[in-house]
């Protein structure tokens, strides 16, 4: 599961990316409408600003706006500003390699090929899917909480 920090970085990117062009969200605004605790969505924003997605402006029309086009920045990128690295395994890492303690050979560890599926598979999504994929596409209805439950 991801963190709090993490969902709420979400739903403050979604909510600025999806203001028209040049228009800044304060983070007052975007706890409002999004109920995220101000003091710690302001931290957040703050990680935004400094991982160079965000911006911010001062004066009547501050707030926070995209630094960037929110389709080039992956869910992918943003996850590992907030959680770190996303592998299951640190011999599965790219940017925390280290081989497992217990470890006789990664290449024959049944372990580590299964949950390399896994993780490639989950990896490129995030990698491949943007802020601006997410406020665009509407075809993509996840399972009811009842049905997740189930499985």
């Amino acid at each position: 599961m991801i963190s709090n920090k993490a969902k709420y970085a979400f739903r403050a990117l979604l909510a600025i990316a999806a203001e028209p062009e040049g228009i800044a969200l304060t983070s007052a605004e975007i706890a409002r409408r999004h109920a995220i605790p101000h003091k710690f969505l302001e931290q957040i924003l703050l990680d935004l600003k400094k991982a160079g997605i965000l911006e911010s402006r001062r004066g009547k029309t501050g707030g926070y706006a995209m630094l960037r086009p929110a389709d080039t920045i992956s869910f992918g990128e943003v996850l590992r500003i907030f959680e770190g690295p996303l592998a299951p395994l640190p011999c599965l890492s790219r940017q925390a390699y280290r081989r497992c303690d217990d470890c006789v050979s990664e290449a024959r560890c049944e372990i580590r090929r299964e949950f390399a599926r896994s993780y490639d598979a989950s990896r490129q999504v995030l990698d491949s899917r943007t802020i601006g994929d997410a406020l665009n596409d509407t075809s993509y209805v996840p399972l009811p909480a009842e049905a997740r439950r189930a499985s």
